[in-house]
């Protein structure tokens, strides 16, 4: 076994689902890339439908569903930001879950930016019309938070797929998938 192949075994993913409904084409690519990953890995499935952040924080401290991203954030090594693409950039569940990130930088105790330190930021998204050039607003947003918090920007995986289905019968979006978390940490889409 190699070196850089343990070292991906070793990480940790966090896949952060933005999309309004679960099965969608976005958490669809963003399996596929996954099931790229040695068997072993470490990964958790978060859904922002499933775990809605108020729009407004209750309270001075995270509890329910902030709670349970606040620490998968924390305990991941590389975060998977998927979402489908919404005007150009992320959903809006994403962008509240982003959003809470400037809270939890303020919070006591948590060190939230020195913990974001060095982490793997990715992005999966898919779109129904356009080209990849649509989605630079999204990956630019990303890829700046990234550099603000001192992680590493990896790359967007991008796919166009209006309906079920349309990954499947695009085998270039699907070769890209598997092979975009590759050992070294190098996406196989640079976005």
């Amino acid at each position: 076994m190699t070196a850089t192949l343990e070292s991906v075994r070793s990480r940790n993913f966090a896949f952060i689902l933005g999309s309004p409904r679960g099965g969608g084409n976005t958490e669809a690519l963003a399996r596929y890339a996954a099931g790229g990953l040695p068997p072993d890995t470490a990964a958790s499935w978060l859904s922002l439908s499933e775990l809605p952040l108020p729009a407004t924080p209750e309270g001075p401290f995270p509890d329910g569903p902030e709670k349970v991203l606040l620490d998968a954030t924390l305990d991941s090594t590389d975060i998977v930001v998927a979402s489908p693409l919404h005007w150009y950039s992320v959903s809006a569940a994403t962008k509240l879950y982003l959003d809470y990130w400037a809270r939890w930088s303020g919070l006591p105790d948590v060190g939230f930016r020195d913990r974001m330190r060095g982490k793997n930021l990715w992005a999966v998204t898919a779109y129904a019309r356009g080209d990849d050039a649509d989605a630079e607003p999204l990956t630019g947003m990303l890829r700046r938070t990234a550099d603000y918090l001192g992680m590493r920007w990896c790359g967007a995986l991008l796919a166009r797929a209006h309906r079920a289905g349309d990954l499947e019968a695009d085998p270039a979006a699907m070769a890209r998938a598997t092979a975009f978390f590759d050992p070294a940490g190098e996406g196989a889409r640079r976005g």
